[in-house]
């Protein structure tokens, strides 16, 4: 359910109203039956709301919402679109409850809504959000973040660390491990022979060694490395022409050095404001860990703390990522 103070359990629960995810799949909401409830009612859902102890024994059918309910929320005590170490908590524990179903084969795939890092940190938890947790539990050693908004790809080298750390990070070893990442998935989504564009770091891609070294040193090395191993690799791309290409279709994925390097491009096509309400319309984009030993698909989004609790969040990119989900575990989509 992501955040119990932010818009997760809202847009859980429109997503569940769905008829596309309850045919794709049998949904089962990780967290708090009466925060679920109270999100429900705010949606007016009519939807029997059930808890489920023994997933085994769950009957799902298209009129009951499932959750598996571990009860840590006092909702009288839930300040919507606040932080705390009691919806830190809450979250964490879901977060880690569905590895472990997952871990367990208990389930085929895990969807997760938004979480606050800071919430997180306060209930005494230090980790800088959902890929590192799920890196931790599942002992993964190669991971990375990817980013999909139908053919526009990015897969991060560093995510969330500081600027300076994310150059210090951007490393021969490190640049292939996430080309490779990238190049897997990509053939996991039916793409016989990926084209992979690998961006620079630095602008015009250090112009020979006049703007930083990184590319002379690490990111070429890499992109040699990376065509050595059978990828279709190209770079080091400029940063500021790599992803516009990209996303117009010269190559099925790419490389971004860091965060905001791939974050930026990717939200700008990825999320839709509609000026005349002065909202979001769309937002499609769907964030996948790779390297895990179990499916971890999510929203690309925060938690809005600026809107939770007001019934306006969109689901679009939370159903997505159940698309996905449910397309990586090998089940037939109708």
């Amino acid at each position: 359910m992501g955040d119990p103070a932010g818009i997760g359990p809202e847009i859980v629960v429109k997503a569940l109203c769905d008829d596309r995810v309850t045919g794709w799949c049998n949904p089962l909401i990780i967290g708090d039956l009466r925060v679920i409830q109270k999100a429900a009612a705010g949606q007016r859902v009519q939807k029997q709301i059930k808890s489920v102890e023994n997933i085994d024994k769950a009957e799902f059918d298209r009129n009951t919402i499932h959750v598996y309910s571990l009860d840590l929320i006092d909702v009288d005590k839930l300040e919507m679109g606040k932080i705390s170490p009691m919806a830190g908590e809450a979250a964490f524990q879901c977060v880690k409850t569905v590895i472990d179903l997952a871990l367990a084969k208990e389930i085929d795939a895990t969807v997760t809504a938004p979480i606050n890092k800071k919430s997180i940190n306060l209930a005494g938890h230090r980790f800088s959000g959902h890929t590192e947790i799920y890196a931790h539990f599942t002992q993964a050693k190669k991971y990375a973040m990817l980013l999909v908004d139908e053919n526009f790809r990015v897969v991060h080298v560093s995510t969330h660390v500081s600027l300076k750390k994310a150059c210090d990070a951007v490393k021969k070893e490190r640049i292939v491990e996430v080309t490779e990442l990238l190049n897997n998935a990509c053939k996991q989504f039916d793409i016989a022979e990926p084209r992979i564009g690998i961006a620079a770091l630095n602008p015009h891609a250090g112009d020979g060694g006049l703007f930083g070294d990184e590319e002379i040193r690490e990111i070429l090395p890499a992109v040699e490395k990376a065509k050595e191993l059978g990828i279709n690799a190209k770079g080091p791309c400029p940063a500021d022409t790599l992803f516009a290409i990209a996303k117009a279709g010269a190559f099925d994925g790419c490389v971004a050095m860091y965060h905001d390097q791939g974050h930026i491009p990717f939200k700008m096509a990825a999320f839709q404001w509609d000026q005349a309400v002065k909202n979001m319309k769309s937002i499609t984009g769907v964030n996948i860990t790779l390297g895990l030993p179990i499916i971890r698909t999510s929203v690309d989004h925060g938690t809005a703390f600026d809107i939770a609790g007001k019934g306006i969040a969109r689901e679009d990119t939370l159903v997505l990522a159940i698309k996905y989900a449910v397309k990586m575990s090998d089940h037939k989509l109708l």
